[in-house]
């Protein structure tokens, strides 16, 4: 019998050195030239933070049309972003929605850790089970279908062989219809979350004490179950009202939400 859509495979695991004081993870960053502010503070943030690794859980960026893209200046801009914090602490980034198209060649090649999705993170007593999120948001039936869509090889080898400036162009329209679901109010329903059946079955399966998440855009912490915890991520977005942008903080003393100019010291 085939998988559900949007079933998480089995979490890779991943132990951090016992050196390490803290962890930043952010997500939904949703960088493109349209949103300037937000990559100001996510440039500040990279060069300020004092943690010993940034842990980024997917949309970094807002769209990624491949590893061409390096050739475009804001996209080059990023990526030297991204190269120059790896030069000073570890940084590891587990593709989204918006960025799945990013290498695992690309990002080893800039000294980024390509993360898998889930990943179970081992740390202080603490297994944390890493996820986008999108792949657990079931009731969204026609995103799960899309999703299915855009993660089939054939799919994206046929986007892949289009013209640069096609890709870019394509990824153009899908701002400005993310710009425009920005500006409108949820459905009656609200919009999808996890499914809190799937995402507990996943959190046990890989022995997680914690599911930390992004995508949902609705950061905060809650219980999927008696015993089984969720922090979400915040999204970044410096350039609308009201502005958001959150660093959530794993160290030995627990779990902190930060302004990201609060992270200069641990």
């Amino acid at each position: 019998m085939p998988a559900l859509p949007g079933v998480l495979p089995p979490a890779t695991h991943w132990t951090v050195p016992a050196a390490w004081q803290a962890i930043d993870f952010i997500s939904d960053l949703h960088l493109s030239e349209a949103l300037p502010r937000t990559f100001e503070a996510w440039a500040a943030y990279m060069q300020r933070t004092m943690a010993d690794a940034v842990v980024i859980l997917g949309d970094l960026f807002e769209f990624w049309p491949g590893s061409d893209a390096v050739q475009l200046e804001f996209e080059c801009r990023c990526i030297e972003v991204l190269r120059a914090t790896a030069r000073r602490r570890s940084v590891s980034l587990m593709v989204g929605n918006r960025d799945f198209l990013l290498t695992p060649a690309l990002l080893q090649g800039i000294g980024v850790q390509p993360l898998s999705d889930p990943t179970l993170l081992l740390a202080w007593q603490e297994r944390v089970l890493l996820t986008h999120g999108d792949a657990l948001c079931l009731a969204d039936v026609a995103y799960q279908q899309f999703r299915a869509w855009t993660r089939n090889p054939a799919t994206q080898a046929d986007f892949l062989a289009r013209s640069l400036a096609d890709r870019v162009k394509l990824g153009a329209g899908i701002r400005h219809a993310s710009e425009a679901g920005r500006r409108q109010a949820p459905p009656a329903g609200g919009w999808a979350d996890l499914d809190p059946g799937a995402a507990v079955a996943c959190a046990e399966a890989a022995g997680a004490t914690r599911l930390l998440h992004g995508h949902t855009h609705r950061p905060g912490m809650s219980l999927l179950a008696p015993g089984c915890p969720r922090e979400v991520l915040s999204d970044w977005d410096l350039d609308d009202a009201p502005p958001r942008a959150e660093v959530l903080r794993l160290s030995r003393d627990g779990i902190v939400r930060l302004a990201p100019d609060a992270t200069a010291k641990i």
